[in-house]
């Protein structure tokens, strides 16, 4: 039976998209398992990074299961399962922890958004990657021609919507969209996510909100998040709150 693992060892999170016999494709069970684990992960405060991965040595994941999509009415297919994966794809990428995407086989499709999703990748070196939507007759939906293209050279991009042509993980490290090529993935995924453990967490998840704005992700919740935390910390903060539960007028030190 296909699902999403999550298992969480110390300070690391390793979510496992476990549906080896279809090259691991995405379910609705699968997507909205995903969702309740991101959930999950951010309220762990002892969770310092998180690995998404796949089943096996064949695929991360092949993308989205046609059966679940393809009898959709045009509207059903924009509204619920295109704009809905992409809630979820987005729930992540703006995960507060960071996230490694640990490619173990071949990442296609929705297979590579959710991998794009992620802060960064490693690869196995007979991986490939590929945009395959344009030869079963739809476009890339869960950020494939946004979120992907701010990642990847746009000739890489094109090469792969346009042309079908799967790209390799020498080309993908050499144009830093991986950060490591790796026999095992799952081995330096980890070693990566334990490094990244021992690390300030404010301060990781600050920086990373901080540099998603700066490409123009999520910028107007990261301003009213910031604005937040810094009167959080203020005395006239204490004070409002504490003139507030004595029933008196507050008296702002202005600090």
């Amino acid at each position: 039976m296909s699902g999403v693992r999550l298992h969480i060892a110390g300070p690391v999170a390793m979510l496992t998209l476990d549906n080896p016999a279809r090259l691991n494709c995405l379910t609705v069970d699968m997507l909205g398992q995903l969702a309740s684990h991101l959930e999950v992960i951010e309220a762990r405060p002892e969770v310092r990074a998180a690995i998404v991965t796949g089943e096996g040595d064949r695929a991360f994941c092949s993308g989205a299961d046609i059966t679940a999509w393809g009898g959709l009415s045009p509207a059903e297919f924009a509204r619920t399962w295109v704009r809905g994966g992409h809630r979820i794809f987005d729930r992540l990428a703006r995960l507060s922890k960071p996230t490694i995407a640990a490619l173990n086989g071949h990442a296609f499709g929705g297979g590579l958004e959710l991998a794009a999703a992620c802060d960064i990748r490693v690869i196995a070196p007979k991986a490939t990657i590929a945009l395959p939507e344009a030869g079963v007759g739809i476009v890339p939906g869960w950020s494939g021609s946004q979120r992907l293209a701010r990642l990847l050279p746009e000739g890489i991009v094109k090469e792969m919507a346009l042309f079908g042509r799967r790209i390799g993980a020498d080309r993908l490290l050499a144009c830093g969209f991986v950060a490591a090529l790796a026999e095992d993935v799952h081995v330096t995924a980890q070693e990566i996510a334990r490094t990244s453990a021992t690390l300030s967490p404010r301060a990781t998840e600050i920086t990373k909100a901080m540099i998603h704005a700066g490409r123009g992700e999520d910028q107007a919740a990261l301003i009213e998040a910031l604005g937040s935390a810094a009167i959080a910390a203020s005395a006239d903060r204490q004070e409002g709150v504490a003139a507030f539960q004595a029933k008196r007028k507050p008296e702002f030190p202005g600090t």
